[in-house]
């Protein structure tokens, strides 16, 4: 009698651990749209270690991140032409929604040379790339945010999947700077 009272305590204990093993995984934080991890498929591309990587860019302010970016380097170069880096740099809690060199790439050259030597014109360009605020992807399902160029930004998605003014996709987006959060777009956003 003594072994069926000692395994019904056991078995008491094991459900009860069971329980709360199952509650604790039920109420903790999932590893999903909310955590702040990375998404999209761009992510796989960002180097896995040094400057560029997502740990290397989280030690950074975002003009210097993006600039151990590869994938970045026209951005970099635009943002240097206008003069917008230290105005980056020292932004806090900012967004970047931030072009990848495959996304000036849709642009016809003689009009991409034409913004790059025309810094009023660029600036206000790179400067609509930018929402005052973080945002992350929990805001990004049916968002609107205002731009430093004073413009608005509408985001909507789901899942990973996410749009920018209906035009450009989310590539890689919840990239952590020092700074700042970075979602990589596919698609050079334009100021309305």
């Amino acid at each position: 009698m003594n072994h069926t009272h000692t395994r019904r305590r056991v078995a008491a204990a094991l459900a009860a651990a069971a329980l709360s093993v199952s509650l604790g995984t039920a109420l903790a934080p999932q590893a999903s749209a909310e955590d702040g991890t990375p998404f999209g498929p761009a992510c796989a591309s960002v180097p896995k270690e040094g400057a560029g990587s997502l740990a290397g860019m989280a030690d950074d302010p975002v003009a210097t991140a993006a600039s151990n970016n590869p994938a970045l380097s026209t951005l970099v170069t635009a943002v240097q032409k206008a003069g917008l880096v230290d105005t980056l740099n020292n932004a806090k809690d900012i967004t970047v929604f931030a072009p990848t060199n495959d996304a000036f790439a849709k642009i016809p050259k003689a009009d991409l040379d034409k913004v790059l030597a025309d810094k009023d014109m660029l600036t206000k360009i790179l400067t609509y790339h930018v929402a005052d605020e973080p945002v992350t992807k929990a805001d990004l399902a049916d968002g609107s945010f205002k731009t430093l160029e004073g413009g608005t930004l509408t985001t909507s998605g789901s899942g990973d999947t996410y749009k920018v003014n209906d035009s450009a996709t989310i590539v890689c987006g919840d990239v952590k700077t020092s700074n700042a959060t970075v979602h990589i777009i596919d698609t050079v956003l334009m100021p309305k």
